[in-house]
């Protein structure tokens, strides 16, 4: 099997970090292929926040949590989180946040890094706090989040991947 083959079938969501930093040569390649990701038309309509500062990080959390009406991390302690978001003035921009988001995911496997995607992204953004947020940032336009792809290196093992169910693929 080949190496892209073998990332594809055994990236798992990782739901327990260590709070070591990712090296910024690690997190830039996953960035990049973030980057490179197929979106409609080639429009490009995402952006990606990569949040390295702990501040900032817990920031995120604590308005995930809000979303999800819970008082713990959403982001199960891990490091980094990317936040997608994607312009709404693109008719596919779900689709391309999406696509990217799986991106940074397998990118993260390839290079040994954990990886999961944590929803509500779209909540957050929408609150007046995210909005300020976004503006504070220089980021404007109408975007949408997509989703949060936190990063770190696993503590322990992932767990295996389920059985694949029947009758998923139908050929004509």
């Amino acid at each position: 099997m080949n190496e892209a083959m073998k990332v594809l079938l055994e990236r798992r969501s990782c739901r327990s970090y260590k709070a070591d930093p990712i090296p910024a040569e690690i997190l830039n390649q996953i960035l990049e292929a973030g980057k490179y990701a197929a979106t409609g038309m080639g429009k490009q309509s995402p952006i990606m926040i990569a949040v390295t500062d702990k501040a900032m990080r817990d920031r995120l959390s604590r308005m995930n949590a809000a979303v999800m009406g819970a008082d713990r991390d959403p982001f199960y302690g891990a490091p980094v989180v990317i936040a997608v978001l994607a312009s709404r003035s693109v008719p596919t921009y779900l689709y391309d946040g999406s696509l990217v988001m799986g991106n940074l995911m397998n990118a993260a496997h390839a290079l040994g890094i954990g990886s999961c995607w944590i929803h509500r992204a779209k909540e957050e953004f929408s609150t007046e706090e995210g909005r300020e947020l976004l503006a504070s940032l220089g980021i404007e336009g109408d975007y949408e989040g997509i989703g949060h792809c936190i990063l770190g290196y696993e503590d322990g093992p992932c767990r295996p991947a389920a059985p694949r169910k029947e009758n998923y693929v139908y050929r004509v």
